[in-house]
């Protein structure tokens, strides 16, 4: 085994917090990533004078020197409580405490079906007016995860193919997924974003289980994105 390999089995821990425990956290945790993510959006489409500017960038470093006072030093990972509860509170597409991520709470069904509505705002843009990209190729990774995770065949990203048939808006849209057959240890998965005048982006995942994994407690690699 690799040493990249062992440090990443390191990041899937579990901690046995309680599920009261874990409800304090994302009560605490929730409303200052959804702040955060606010900022940004504020922060980009701002047009305030200088000394307005100069004195938001003074409260958010005081922000940011409250907040180091106790930091954890590396990635979040992935982590399960005492009944089995998962956070992926990191993950850049749907971590409670990642303001990066838009965020997408996904729905899925045991048959390996996923869905999400979600919304993207200016922060996500790369054409005019347009969502970027690599973005789309975010969010469907990350749908079709979840599908193949969901009906117990979970696995990391071997390959994502991805057909643009449309300019994908900002605003509202639409993601959904489903597996569409297991081949040992890949699970191939079908999906695509929409948006409000139809389909923009087609997609097929293959998800494969990564051979340290293997014959072991798949949940260890319930978080593919």
């Amino acid at each position: 085994m690799t040493d990249s390999i062992a440090r990443q089995q390191l990041l899937y821990v579990q901690d046995q917090a309680s599920d009261d425990e874990i409800a304090r956290q994302a009560e605490l945790y929730g409303p200052l990533t959804d702040s955060v993510r606010e900022l940004i959006e504020v922060a980009l489409l701002t047009e305030v004078d200088d000394p307005e500017v100069r004195a938001a960038l003074e409260h958010i470093e005081s922000a940011k020197r409250l907040l180091r006072q106790r930091i954890n030093p590396g990635p979040y990972g992935v982590r399960w409580g005492a009944s089995g509860q998962k956070r992926a509170w990191g993950n850049a597409a749907a971590g409670l405490r990642n303001a990066v991520a838009p965020p997408l709470i996904v729905e899925c069904d045991p048959d390996g079906r996923a869905r999400v509505d979600f919304h993207l705002g200016s922060a996500y843009e790369g054409p005019a007016g347009l969502t970027h990209g690599g973005v789309s190729a975010l969010v469907l990774d990350q749908v079709l995860g979840a599908a193949a995770e969901a009906a117990g065949a979970p696995g990391m990203t071997g390959t994502l193919t991805l057909r643009y048939r449309r300019p994908t808006p900002l605003g509202a849209l639409h993601a959904e997924a489903r597996i569409d057959r297991v081949e040992g240890v890949k699970t191939i998965v079908t999906g695509h974003l929409s948006g409000p005048d139809g389909v923009c982006v087609e997609a097929e995942g293959v998800f494969i289980l990564p051979r340290w994994a293997r014959g072991k407690d798949s949940a260890a690699v319930s978080d593919p994105a």
